[in-house]
């Protein structure tokens, strides 16, 4: 009977992600056979779920749209491509974040206090921080401290930016120490990620830990966090996904091609062009060859008689599954994210080689099939990904064909490996604003206007019933704190 809630659950909370406008279910902390209450495990499952709306639903496809990932092309996704947006296309995920996933989890965190079960307490603290640090990074200031608490704060505060990202950093201590204690029952497959192993989640905080400090700009302490991150790619944190329509289907999958066709798709985008073997800014060289990677992320589109350049890969049959398939798992915290963080923050701290040695461990992954979806890897597309020297990077050498720095231009090939390994992921969009003053990286062209967005709007429903809502309302080209530093 439990798990038949839970699956049931699941199953509401996917559809409810999965429509072009993300709504959410009511009574969510409501127990099916038990309309006063609901135990900790039903609980942390829907709340997960709510986490996997935020990460993968309607903010990361505006994300990607901003991105050069994803192009917008009807009914509101063109207007919002073009930067005309409103708070109120952000109602629900603000819904998702506070009242899927913060309130739920608090509800969890105390049920699961009561009974000293300190392992599902870290699996709360954990999904928490990362549903309030997606928010954070995309908005700015937040509520926190305050926040899913009506009663005591019916208002609650918005705290500053920087402030919010420290005490994520101390949520996330307080959740290792909590799996580290050895303390508490497994939830079994109510943890719909890792059913409850604390050792993969443990993992997942150091690298969420390490994400935090680069959107900070704190890159030794990205470094030493990443140090103790995910280990392997089998242990990357994924939505895992299936093939029942409406129920546990890729977010990403049901909008672009099955609920809301023609409203998307990256026939203007910039990285299928950094991927393409045929296009003229081609990262691919003498050391590397992108022809799987770019079909498995971009497809060539037709549709009603029209031929669409390019679209996220949506293919889902067994010989031909993209990144945006039907079952495709969608990327939360990844070894991907890991090694390339590891990378990044090393060049930009320890040195050069440090950096190279960390890029060369990843292109050793991406050379043994990397993310690529198995029907990729058959021999049908070529992929190689040879170690760097560090003559590539010297003054006219293979990276380095208009002479800057070494240093610079090892960071620009890291920053260009993460902007496409990051596609259709909200990450991709914080890198590119955490970067955008710098003289190298990834540099977008804004798709209307001549000014690139910097951020989210606050949800309208917000700002008309919280009076300690930010007032002027900040515009989507307002930085954000940490990137206005």
């Amino acid at each position: 009977m439990k798990r038949a809630k839970i699956i049931r659950m699941a199953g509401l909370f996917l559809m409810a992600g999965m429509i072009s406008c993300e709504s959410m279910v009511d009574n969510l902390n409501t127990d099916l056979n038990n309309p006063t209450d609901a135990s900790a495990t039903l609980l942390l499952t829907g709340a997960q779920l709510g986490n996997v709306s935020v990460q993968e639903g309607h903010l990361a496809r505006v994300a990607s749209m901003w991105s050069g990932y994803f192009t917008g092309t009807d009914r509101q996704y063109k207007d919002i491509y073009s930067y005309n947006v409103t708070g109120a296309s952000f109602n629900d995920v603000w819904q998702f974040v506070y009242q899927g996933v913060v309130g739920q989890m608090k509800l969890v965190i105390d049920k699961s206090a009561a009974t000293n079960n300190r392992l599902v307490q870290g699996i709360a603290k954990i999904t928490e921080a990362n549903a309030l640090g997606t928010a954070v990074a995309c908005w700015g200031d937040i509520p926190l401290k305050e926040a899913a608490d009506i009663t005591k704060f019916p208002n609650p505060a918005f705290e500053p930016q920087i402030q919010v990202y420290g005490e994520l950093q101390a949520l996330l201590d307080e959740a290792i120490a909590d799996l580290e204690s050895g303390i508490g029952t497994s939830p079994g497959v109510a943890d719909i990620h890792f059913a409850g192993d604390a050792s993969k989640w443990k993992e997942a905080a150091y690298t969420l830990k390490a994400r935090y400090y680069m959107e900070t700009k704190e890159y030794a302490l990205a470094a030493t966090a990443a140090e103790k991150g995910i280990t392997t790619a089998a242990r990357s944190w994924m939505m895992v996904h299936g093939t029942t329509l409406n129920v546990n289907e890729n977010l990403m999958y049901a909008f672009i091609a099955r609920n809301r066709v023609g409203d998307i798709n990256s026939s203007l985008a910039l990285a299928p062009k950094f991927l393409n073997p045929a296009s003229a800014t081609y990262k691919g060289n003498a050391k590397t060859d992108e022809t799987a990677r770019y079909n498995h992320h971009f497809i060539t589109l037709s549709t009603t008689g029209v031929v669409i350049p390019v679209s996220p890969n949506t293919n889902s049959t067994t010989t031909s599954r993209g990144l945006f398939g039907q079952s495709a798992p969608y990327p939360m915290v990844t070894y991907s994210e890991n090694l390339l963080t590891a990378a990044e923050s090393q060049a930009r701290t320890t040195g050069f080689a440090a950096g190279l040695a960390k890029l060369n461990i990843y292109r050793a992954y991406l050379n043994a099939g990397g993310d690529l979806d198995a029907t990729y890897k058959t021999g049908t597309y070529k992929y190689k990904y040879e170690a760097y020297a560090t003559e590539d990077f010297a003054s006219g050498g293979m990276l380095n064909k208009d002479g800057i720095t070494a240093d610079q231009a090892l960071l620009r090939e890291i920053l260009l490996e993460r902007y496409v390994t990051f596609n259709g992921q909200i990450i991709g969009f914080n890198d590119l604003r955490r970067t955008r003053t710098e003289s190298v990286g990834v540099k977008l062209t804004p798709s209307a206007g001549s000014v690139l967005p910097e951020r989210m709007i606050y949800s309208e429903a917000e700002v008309n019933s919280n009076t300690s809502a930010p007032n002027p309302v900040p515009g989507v080209f307002v930085k954000t704190a940490v990137n206005a530093k």
